[in-house]
């Protein structure tokens, strides 16, 4: 998927076929419940969660899903992070079988844990 013009998450998840509806729900569903405190925006055409300008999101690109995360997060994370496919602050999956929620968790809560703006 290019760049979405979605106004909404909802129109976001919309636009995408059922089997990454499905997993782009998920990762909603998982920053949802993990990062009290946040909004839930739209940003360079993705899906995100924000507290103080900067937190997480999420897209379905054409050939991944990737989900963003802070650096601090990352650097907290790097040993766990180690064997995934990641970019500066980028983690993708090759596939939505291949989504692991349990991490997705993790760095939602290690980004709420963060202190003060993400």
């Amino acid at each position: 998927m290019v760049q979405s013009e979605a106004a909404t998450v909802d129109e976001y998840l919309a636009e995408l076929p059922e089997e990454r509806r499905a997993v782009m729900t998920a990762i909603r569903d998982v920053c949802r419940a993990e990062l009290p405190g946040f909004t839930e925006v739209m940003a360079y055409g993705m899906p995100g969660f924000t507290r103080g300008g900067d937190g997480v999101a999420f897209a379905s690109q054409k050939r991944y899903i990737s989900f963003y995360l802070p650096v601090g997060v990352r650097d907290a994370l790097a040993e766990r992070l180690a064997d995934h496919d990641m970019g500066k602050v980028c983690l993708r999956f090759s596939s939505p079988r291949k989504v692991d929620l349990d991490l997705i968790r993790d760095i939602a809560r290690a980004t709420a844990a963060m202190p003060g703006p993400v």
